[in-house]
């Protein structure tokens, strides 16, 4: 058995599965009226295509939200809906979801029907006001669902077959399937891939966009699922597979400009280039002002415009990074004051609550605690926090609910609202429900874990990476896969960077095999001296310099011997 093979097995593809993975099928994808009131939404929208109604899209400022918004705007388009608005909230004004002012303004401008994306499932009060103002509301979204449903003409979430079938699901995927009661088989679809979805059903009943056109759309569903890293598996990996290469030839001059403006050559578009490259230009401009340019962007159709609003975008992201960098070294200050809390909960009124996401996932990398960061806005505070292993913060937020206005999200990822001056009650909750778990050491969920410990380097060849490409895309749910060697003898030891942060450390196996490996920004005792034993986790990649290839590894992690 080869080295790739052993990754393989050791993720469980092996058989059909392996043969799955490695060759996505596209037309073996869902059946989208498997959703939850997924045949309700299309009879509303085959009647509102009839009678050419006046609809608003409601979309979100962030990538999923932004790429859902433009896939359903197309797809309306080509099934000849006449009369189609977006409506995307600026985070500093309206903050997250459907709001009922904006619900107002909607009906004042003469829809007649509001279709959300990636928002609404817990919008009781706002989907009520529209129903007051005649406006009918069609949500899909993926976030947490109410335990019962916003009185909407459907509510189209995955998440309400885990929340009503929980038995039937594991990792929130299908278990086994049921001849008499079929459900849903995958329920991780971000808000762009449920978007599509309804528009693989309204293929079902409307002409215009015909079965295999859909595909064009993967572009926008590609980006959209990376960025909102959700796991690459099952559908979203169909749909990232395909859509990768849709987006290798697209026909979108504002994603052309896009990947001209990141230096992403169209061709060797991946996975990373989306959640590294292109999603933090698009993001930027919601974090600092409005989600209207990454929007302008995508709907461009000229190719001057476009290359316009994405350098406007690459600029945004500069300056993103350096007001990221002074909040982060402010919050590290306050951190270190916090050493004893299980759960770290930062705030000040100088930080950008739409970057404190982003500094809330670096505290969480450098503490290794769950992390909430909020702007405090005169007397409410607004952020967001990050999360891992056994504690949801999600859950946690809800744990809090006498203490905070309004907060939601994912395990993993949330948002929360609450008064200025219930910040040190909600650092003291959100601590307390962490010691209410029991939960055993969580450290050990952010340490590299090797799919396959090999005894030397002589399998870690070009011929093992030209392999592992046919993995991709990588990310959530299939990671770039890592080895372990153990017992490896350190050769040399070199500093690089500006400040000596990185380095690059040759070792040698127990065969003779000599291989390199480097670490951005590495740990502490990573830095390792000529002629101690290590045992190393690294990650196989290729180096490419002046037309010279050679092999090396990432490391992700060190222990000493």
């Amino acid at each position: 058995m080869t080295l790739f093979e052993r990754i393989l097995e050791s993720r469980g593809l092996v058989g059909d599965a392996r043969e799955a993975f490695l060759n996505p099928v596209y037309e073996r994808g869902h059946d989208p009226f498997l959703l939850p009131d997924m045949a309700r939404a299309v009879e509303r929208l085959v009647d509102a295509r009839q009678m050419q109604e006046h609809i608003t899209i409601y979309g979100d400022y962030d990538i999923d939200g932004l790429t859902a918004t433009t896939v359903l705007l197309d797809a309306m388009d080509s099934f000849g809906y006449r009369h189609v608005s977006t409506y995307i909230p600026n985070r500093f004004v309206e903050g997250y979801g459907l709001t009922v002012d904006a619900v107002e303004r909607i009906a004042a401008d003469g829809a007649t029907l509001i279709v959300t994306v990636d928002c609404g499932s817990l919008s009781q009060k706002e989907i009520e006001r529209a129903a007051e103002l005649g406006v009918d509301v069609i949500v899909t979204d993926h976030h947490n669902v109410a335990k019962v449903q916003p009185p909407a003409v459907a509510v189209i979430n995955p998440k309400r077959l885990l929340q009503d079938y929980p038995k039937r699901y594991e990792h929130l995927q299908l278990v086994a399937p049921h001849p008499k009661k079929p459900l849903y088989p995958f329920l991780d679809l971000p808000g762009v891939g449920v978007a599509f979805k309804l528009v693989q059903a309204l293929q079902t009943r409307l002409d215009g966009l015909p079965y295999g056109q859909e595909k064009w759309l993967l572009d926008l569903v590609a980006l959209g699922t990376v960025c909102d890293v959700v796991t690459l598996i099952d559908e979203n990996r169909v749909h990232v597979y395909w859509g990768l290469r849709v987006l290798s030839k697209t026909r979108r001059p504002g994603l052309r400009a896009l990947m001209a403006v990141a230096a992403v050559e169209p061709q060797k578009v991946n996975a990373r280039s989306l959640g590294f490259a292109l999603g933090p230009r698009m993001n930027a401009a919601g974090r600092l002002e409005t989600a209207k340019y990454a929007q302008d962007m995508l709907l461009a159709r000229d190719g001057r415009v476009a290359m316009e609003k994405a350098q406007k975008l690459d600029e945004m992201n500069v300056a993103r990074r350096a007001e990221q960098d002074e909040i982060l070294a402010m919050a590290i200050q306050q951190a270190e004051s916090m050493k004893e809390s299980r759960v770290l909960v930062v705030s000040h009124s100088d930080w950008n609550h739409g970057i404190v996401g982003i500094v809330a996932a670096k505290l969480l990398e450098k503490y290794k605690k769950p992390v909430f960061v909020l702007q405090e806005m005169g007397e409410q505070a607004k952020g967001s926090a990050r999360s891992y292993g056994g504690f949801s913060a999600a859950d946690a937020i809800r744990a809090s609910d006498d203490l905070i206005i309004k907060g939601g999200g994912h395990k993993l990822a949330a948002g929360v609202s609450l008064l200025t001056a219930n910040i040190a009650a909600f650092r003291d909750r959100v601590n307390a429900y962490f010691e209410s778990l029991d939960l055993p050491s969580q450290q050990v969920h952010l340490l590299a874990r090797e799919d396959v410990a090999i005894a030397d380097f002589s399998e870690v060849n070009t011929a093992l990476l030209d392999d592992m490409e046919r993995m991709e895309p990588f990310g959530s749910g299939n990671p770039e896969p890592i080895l372990k060697v153990a017992d490896v003898i350190v050769m040399s030891m070199r500093r690089m960077g500006a400040d000596g942060q990185h380095i690059k450390i040759g070792v040698r196996d127990n065969a003779g095999g000599i291989l390199d490996l480097l670490a951005f920004n590495a740990s502490a005792d990573w830095f390792v001296e000529p002629g101690e034993t290590v045992s190393v986790w690294f990650k196989p990649t290729r180096n490419e310099w002046r037309g010279s290839k050679t092999v090396e590894g990432m490391l992700v992690r060190l222990e000493r011997l």
